[in-house]
């Protein structure tokens, strides 16, 4: 405000009220990637209407990898809690290998399905896969939500899909991750666990987020999607006429 006061004349106070007045918080900057999928809209429709009306007798489940996540120890112990000050931890750490996290989000229980493996190929998703398949009852169809990563596309992949009919999978569409309900719940892994952890080795950190997810399920709650389509797309259309002459 007084960069601005100064550059334009005008007083601080008066800044601050117009900024106030109109929303305007010109120190914060987001992030944002409008997908240039030429399928996107009909991608939307598809994930978003299986995830406000779920197909009956079926499960609907939201499938994604969460890769290289760090065995990370800390270079002096953390410091807890006490009253007046915050838990404290050391800028620096030191890395003791990573492991990636497969996971199968249920969106009408909020109940996951997951699995650990050190590589993030299509052979690891392949047997996640049949992680889902011997998890699930066979009377019920399977609805997986995927993003477009070309693990999910491989000829193997495709193979065991076509011997297992009852999988139906739905793209989000490219630069659309925010589609998949499950990254929803990888924002409370690192939130609840994983940000404020320390590990010595990856077993010790795959310990742990088992653990951790062992608790989940015990009462799990799911994320209520409520946007429909129309509204998403609306929104993105009010973007692109805000863009459309930025000279970007």
């Amino acid at each position: 405000t007084r960069s601005m006061a100064r550059s334009s004349g005008m007083s601080q106070s008066a800044v601050s009220r117009i900024w106030r007045a109109f929303g305007l918080k010109p120190h914060i900057v987001e992030t944002w990637k409008l997908s240039t999928d030429p399928q996107f809209v009909t991608k939307v429709r598809d994930v978003v209407g299986i995830y406000l009306a779920p197909p009956e007798n079926a499960l609907v489940l939201a499938v994604d990898e969460k890769s290289q996540i760090q065995a990370l120890d800390r270079t002096q112990p953390v410091l807890p809690m006490a009253p007046t000050t915050p838990a404290k931890m050391t800028h620096d750490y030191v890395r003791h290998g990573t492991t990636s996290l497969f996971a199968a989000l249920d969106i009408a229980s909020g109940s996951v399905i997951a699995q650990h493996y050190r590589r993030h190929r299509h052979q690891e998703f392949l047997r996640f896969l049949k992680v889902i398949d011997a998890a699930v009852p066979k009377e019920l169809e399977l609805h997986l939500v995927l993003d477009n990563y070309a693990t999910h596309k491989t000829e193997p992949v495709k193979k065991w899909l076509l011997r297992h009919p009852r999988f139906h999978l739905h793209f989000t569409p490219t630069s659309a991750s925010w589609l998949n309900l499950v990254e929803r719940w990888f924002a409370e892994l690192t939130c609840r666990k994983l940000r404020r952890s320390a590990h010595r080795s990856v077993v010790e950190l795959e310990r742990d987020i088992r653990g951790w997810i062992n608790e989940w399920n015990k009462n799990p709650k799911p994320f209520v999607w409520t946007k429909t389509a129309d509204d998403i797309l609306d929104t993105l259309a009010a973007y692109c006429t805000r863009i459309n002459d930025s000279g970007h």
